[in-house]
């Protein structure tokens, strides 16, 4: 098995290769600026090498092989066939692919899983919805029905009491999901304030799924790209008047690992009568204390907590003091068992992993924190973003006893047109995703916005933008690889 850590994957050889070595790896090799091109336009001579991607946007090969079952036993020609793990996710995907369709779908049963059966046409309509969603059948869960291994029972209880520890609550008042992106879907439907045709706002530019849930899910959502001055002071006095559903947001932001003024945040959220989410992901719970200040917290176990990459997890904690505790506590558990439970495969995974939290996480917030230092000085790099540079007083103002300012960082270089050289040349394992033992880059305008990019620079985030995941190994050969990588001037 390859060690990512001392062998990273890098060079167009590597295009492909699962990232970690794991048949349910959650990120894949795309080694070069052209493969992430080639990615995104769906063109052959890349397509055709994946042997892995994140699980939202790629079917695992074992997902594939339960998949083509069950379309040749119960699909018809010119049908596409998309699976479920409940009842509860089918029947909330085929109302929405519907909804927007204009036609009917089939739900029919498949081997103890649901199927949604639908014309090819509107196939795309069901790849968005698992996407925004992150409602799917677990590749774990795909192997050993598959295998005929198919475990029972649960592992919740023992995956909420350790992650109780960590979040220094309850574990009552923790819910897990399949996904990240599951646990924010589950947030949005939980809230008193969408069923009253309220709108959401979204302060920070975020992880690019996070927005479309609140477009696909709520009412709308209000978009403040950065959280400063006049815009914010009255964004502040719409949050105290009580006009949204909720207010979303990320601490830090992700790419531009930025902070809203949370205190402030959550006292306008409490004259409001409006709950807070925040999502914790991109520095983890050993770094930021979120909980001090949301009404309910989500995060992606898939990443720092994990620390692996080879499994797929989410939740959402509830506050224990919060207003709205009484309402989000049996909705969020709810959620959960109807619409998005993890596999207790995955979760006997989760276990093993979040044995090594958090003291693995001291190595990557050093690294973080030298080499956007190291960036911020180099002659090549125009901008660094990073919670030691960035909003750092804000940060401050959450981050957990002992914490440390994370291991995501991004930047950008003073001559975009090298971009594409000085990424190529990166020997670091390169793909989505982030929170890995070892370190991973990528273009992260050209993954999440690739068709909106126009979008995404006015907002401040250039297609030309790497973002980077620190990892396990020593601080000077990550430096030694940029410092070789990167122009002189």
């Amino acid at each position: 098995m390859r060690n990512f850590v001392t062998s990273p994957a890098w060079g167009i050889d590597d295009l492909g290769v699962p990232l970690p070595d794991s048949p349910h790896a959650c990120s894949v090799c795309l080694p070069t600026w052209n493969s992430v091109v080639g990615y995104e336009e769906g063109r052959d001579k890349v397509m055709g090498r994946l042997r892995a991607g994140y699980p939202r946007f790629f079917r695992n090969s074992w997902v594939a092989r339960l998949t083509a079952m069950a379309a040749a036993e119960i699909g018809r020609e010119g049908e596409s066939v998309w699976l479920f793990a409940t009842k509860g996710a089918a029947n909330r995907a085929q109302r929405w692919i519907e909804k927007r369709w204009g036609g009917a779908a089939r739900a029919v049963s498949f081997e103890g899983f649901q199927a949604i059966v639908l014309p090819a046409a509107a196939a795309p309509l069901a790849k968005d919805y698992q996407r925004f969603t992150g409602e799917l059948i677990s590749s774990r869960q795909a192997e050993d029905w598959l295998s005929g291994k198919v475990k029972s029972g649960s592992k919740e209880h023992l995956l909420k009491r350790r992650l109780a520890g960590i979040y220094q609550t309850k574990a009552e008042m923790i819910s897990i999901f399949s996904s990240g992106m599951s646990a924010i879907t589950a947030v949005m439907r939980a809230l008193p304030g969408v069923a009253a045709g309220k709108k959401t706002l979204q302060l920070e530019f975020p992880y690019v799924d996070a927005l479309k849930v609140q477009e696909h899910f709520g009412n709308g959502v209000v978009f403040l790209n950065e959280c400063e001055g006049e815009s914010f002071d009255i964004a502040l006095q719409r949050i105290g008047s009580g006009e949204f559903a909720a207010v979303f947001t990320e601490v830090p932001s992700n790419p531009l690992l930025r902070c809203a003024d949370i205190p402030a945040v959550a006292e306008a959220c409490r004259k409001g009568g409006t709950p807070l989410v925040i999502d914790d992901s991109s520095a983890g719970p050993f770094n930021v204390r979120a909980l001090a200040f949301a009404d309910v917290v989500t995060c992606s176990l898939t990443k720092w907590l994990s620390g692996e990459g080879d499994v797929m997890g989410g939740m959402a904690v509830v506050r224990e003091d919060s207003a709205f505790s009484g309402d989000f506590c049996p909705a969020l558990a709810r959620e959960s068992a109807e619409t998005a439970p993890l596999y207790v495969g995955d979760a006997q995974v989760m276990l093993e992993n979040l044995k090594g939290f958090p003291a693995r996480m001291a190595r990557p917030n050093e690294s973080g924190s030298k080499l956007a230092a190291y960036l911020a000085d180099h002659p090549a790099v125009d901008q660094v973003w990073h919670p030691s540079l960035t909003n750092t007083q804000r940060y401050r103002e959450i981050m957990a006893p002992g914490g440390g300012f994370g291991g995501l960082l991004s930047f950008t270089l003073r001559q975009p047109k090298k971009v594409a050289k000085v990424f190529d040349a990166l020997k670091i394992s390169k793909g989505p995703s982030f929170g890995t033992p070892f370190t991973l880059g990528c273009p992260y305008v050209m993954l999440a916005h690739y068709h909106e990019r126009d979008w995404a620079a006015g907002c401040g985030v250039p297609d030309h933008l790497l973002r980077i995941s620190c990892g396990q190994e020593d601080y000077p050969l990550i430096e030694s690889i940029f410092a070789e990588a990167l122009p002189s001037a």
